[in-house]
């Protein structure tokens, strides 16, 4: 059972400063790094580190090669990984004391997947295979309409949030996975109670878990609701909180665990995470989530 990964691979320039920089403003940062970033190079990362087969589908700069080894040491099958003469998709993010991060983002290479791509990594998949994608690639709607046409359970994030989610064709999602801000934005809802309703009414197709930060987890499915506390710990970075959480949540999940425990298990690895800075070096070993657990009482 393989988890194909239609992610985005982005360069992180990554600036520790006292506080956002405000227009107009020329701020001086207190450090910087240049790290292997995008949702979906992080979510693939968090996948593997889980123990999940992984098969990353996306693209990069050809100059850019050092970041594809990367993902490989992470034991990531990156054969439909391919190298191009486009810029690498990169971000530039702020990221202050408490842990905040804002982001300037640029596509890149990663809006060059298309249907032929597409189709080529979904050619030999197996029916107990997933598909996961994100907000940062191109042919978003080709890679659920194809995978949804070959069977796969299908898993979607769409961060960052666009008006152009809106038209995808969510029939073919099996699995949402959304923030409070995601969720209020996709169901036009603003409380909590409202967004919820909205989701049991127009998605009851779908499972769908809305992280809400430090008051946990809750996923929505037909016939019950689950809720998971977050664990308490000092943030340092939030940059990668999300993509652990996803990529823990699904290798789990994926194998049939238990839905609460996998929710646990997700919680416990974006805890340890967002005690790190950066993001992929943020994510924690699949050893270091059993021992926090272990820990924590779980």
């Amino acid at each position: 059972m393989a988890i194909i990964n239609f992610g985005s691979i982005n360069i992180d320039h990554v600036y520790q400063v006292d506080h956002f920089v405000a227009p107009g403003e020329t701020l001086a940062s207190k450090g910087y790094q240049q790290l292997l970033g995008g949702k979906g190079a992080n979510q693939s990362i968090a996948l593997a580190a889980a123990g999940a087969e992984v098969r990353h589908v996306g693209k990069i700069n050809q100059a850019d090669v050092s970041f594809k080894q990367t993902l490989i040491k992470h034991e990531i099958d990156c054969q439909y990984l391919q190298c191009t003469e486009t810029p690498s998709g990169h971000a530039i993010i702020q990221v202050t004391p408490s842990g905040e991060n804002a982001i300037v983002l640029f596509g890149g290479a990663n809006q060059e997947i298309n249907d032929k791509d597409v189709m080529r990594a979904l050619d030999k998949t197996k029916s107990t295979d997933w598909v996961l994608t994100q907000n940062e690639t191109s042919c978003l709607e080709e890679t659920l309409r194809q995978a949804h046409d070959k069977h796969l359970k299908v898993a979607f994030n769409p961060a960052p949030m666009s008006e152009s989610v809106k038209s995808l064709p969510f029939e073919c999602i099996d699995l949402l996975i959304v923030n409070e801000v995601e969720a209020a934005a996709l169901s036009g809802q603003q409380s909590l109670d409202d967004i919820v309703t909205h989701f049991k009414t127009h998605w009851s197709h779908a499972e769908v878990i809305i992280t809400l930060g430090k008051a946990g987890v809750m996923m929505l499915r037909k016939h019950d609701t689950l809720q998971v506390d977050a664990f308490v710990v000092d943030a340092v970075d939030t940059t990668a909180a999300g993509d652990t959480f996803i990529g823990y949540f699904l290798a789990a999940y994926s194998k049939h665990a238990d839905a609460k425990q996998a929710l646990k298990r997700a919680c416990a690895a974006s805890a340890i995470s967002v005690t790190r800075e950066g993001a992929a070096q943020s994510i924690p070993k699949r050893e270091e989530v059993d021992r926090f657990l272990a820990k924590h009482g779980s």
